[in-house]
């Protein structure tokens, strides 16, 4: 859409204080656990778990693989409408953003084993190679962990010729970095950077709304009776070398105070905030849209009952929210790229 740099007209549904409740998605994963079913509201009651597990719920997704359903409180909002749909129809509740697809995606991960070791494509090249699809950059915010726990990010090759080398005589033990981390931190994953989660996380991811991941190394896994598919020529082109990830990718947010957006990491992409609220808090919702996802506890959000699992959308000049409660948020918006100029 058109964008002169004014304000768009606020719609009525965000005079009118709007809030629009996503229904997630799960996705079996052959390395995904049961917590998704047990200590969230996503199971059916009484249903049997899939032998492989649920390893994701797509919360917030307009992705072709994943489109969630949207209700807005209140009962105005037409039953079976999607995010895609409302997006693509609505465009002035996402402040007319000029991206063509809604683009942010916000998954919950239940790692019971450890995941491939992978590597996503930037932008052009998805775009080039995967049919026009958008590359992924992403964040974690680790939600638990075991103690002492480690993540793979990065890699130890000094030269292309020396990553071909290590991956092709199987030497990922000399090759993937291992980086400490624990509950609360936030990891940044930039295309280019080899990396996994591992077996006892569970974590909120944000991410381009993408499918896209090239799996390196996938421990000799054998899905369906046959070994899962890699994707060694496209990782070697996009894998960033010499890797300088390091430390730096990690950010401890222990600490933080209550009761206050704490901005935990802005890109290109995507601005990521936390928010712990004890007994009473306000912010204001200014940017042209903003997910609320509910990690811990319950409480309510201008006066509608949430929970743990919860998550919900803020659409464009909503203003002044309230919450009520003691809870962890994890909040986030589109940044940089498709936001209309003088934002």
């Amino acid at each position: 859409m058109k964008n002169n740099g004014e304000s768009p007209r606020l719609p009525r549904q965000a005079q009118e204080k709007a809030i629009f409740f996503l229904h997630p998605i799960l996705k079996e994963r052959i390395w995904g656990g049961n917590r998704l079913v047990t200590e969230f509201p996503y199971g059916k009651p009484g249903g049997k778990l899939p032998a492989s597990g649920i390893g994701e719920c797509w919360a917030v997704s307009a992705h072709q693989h994943g489109d969630c359903l949207v209700t807005q409180d209140g009962g105005a909002q037409p039953s079976g409408m999607t995010l895609s749909q409302l997006y693509a129809r609505r465009r002035e509740l996402f402040g007319n953003l000029a991206a063509q697809d809604f683009p942010l995606l916000v998954k919950v991960i239940d790692a019971r084993e450890d995941l491939s070791i992978q590597v996503h494509p930037d932008d052009v090249y998805a775009r080039e190679n995967e049919g026009g699809s958008l590359g992924k950059t992403e964040c974690w915010y680790i939600m638990d962990c075991p103690e002492d726990a480690r993540l793979v990010i990065g890699h130890h090759a000094r030269t292309r010729q020396e990553l071909r080398e290590m991956i092709g005589q199987g030497r990922y033990g000399e090759l993937i970095r291992e980086i400490p981390v624990r509950k609360g931190d936030l990891i940044q994953i930039a295309p280019g950077t080899v990396h996994a989660v591992k077996a006892g996380f569970l974590i909120l991811e944000t991410q381009q709304s993408s499918d896209v991941t090239y799996r390196v190394y996938d421990y000799g896994r054998l899905e369906d009776g046959a070994p899962r598919k890699l994707h060694v020529c496209q990782s070697m082109e996009v894998i960033r070398v010499p890797d300088d990830t390091g430390d730096q990718a990690v950010r401890h947010c222990a600490g933080l105070p209550a009761n206050r957006k704490n901005l935990l990491v802005e890109c290109d992409y995507y601005k990521v905030w936390k928010l712990t609220v004890e007994r009473e808090a306000a912010i204001v919702q200014d940017e042209p849209f903003l997910i609320l996802s509910v990690l811990e506890g319950s409480g309510a959000v201008d006066g509608r009952p949430v929970a743990k699992g919860s998550h919900l959308l803020l659409p464009y000049g909503y203003g002044e929210v309230s919450f009520a409660g003691e809870m962890e948020l994890i909040l986030s918006t589109a940044a940089g790229q498709g936001v209309p100029a003088g934002r």
